[in-house]
This record gives structure tokens, C-alpha cells and sequence, in this order.
């Protein structure tokens, strides 16, 4: 089985059943276990590489909410690349 983890969490549950090798792709917050910062980061957040400020960040949160997105991106070339059987996501919530 070939997965891929939008969460965290997700990806320490995949480890601790032991499915670490089947793992190939997670998000840019997945550092534990330490393993899992080598695999693809297929999400990763709009804000990754910049220093914004608080207001930024909610305008920038805002003008995306407003348009229907949310404030990870999906790598499709990425994900489609590991072509997995099982994609580990949830809801996002209300901000």
C-alpha cells in the first residue's frame, strides 16, 4: 500500500502501526518521527519560507477564505508522483 498524510498526527499513527515504509508523502510539519522530514512533502502551507506578520497573515487568510481556499496547498505533481492507495486528510475547520 503506497499513503500519503495531510496531518501530523496522521503520520505518527502510520509509524507507530509500523507502515513507515509504505508512507510517501506527508506535509511540511511532519518532524517526528525524525524519518518522516526525509519523505516528499506534498502539502505544505502558503506561508512556507516567509516571515509574515500577524496582520499579514490575516489578510492573506482572509482573501483566501474569501476564495474558497485554505491556507495549505496540495504538490499535485508531488502526489501524483507517489501515486498512493490511501490519503490520510481531515475537515478543515471554520476560522
Amino acid at each position: 500500500m503506497r499513503i500519503c498524510s495531510f496531518l501530523p498526527s496522521a503520520t505518527e499513527m502510520v509509524y507507530d502501526l509500523g507502515l513507515g515504509d509504505q508512507l510517501y508523502g506527508v506535509t511540511h510539519e511532519c518532524d517526528y518521527p525524525p524519518e518522516a522530514k526525509d519523505k516528499p512533502h506534498v502539502v505544505h502551507s502558503v506561508f512556507e519560507g516567509q516571515e509574515p506578520t500577524s496582520g499579514e497573515i490575516s489578510r492573506v487568510i482572509s482573501e483566501r477564505l474569501a476564495q474558497g481556499l485554505g491556507i495549505y496547498e496540495i504538490d499535485t505533481v508531488l502526489l501524483q508522483a507517489a501515486e498512493p492507495d490511501l490519503l490520510i486528510t481531515q475537515a478543515i475547520c471554520e476560522v
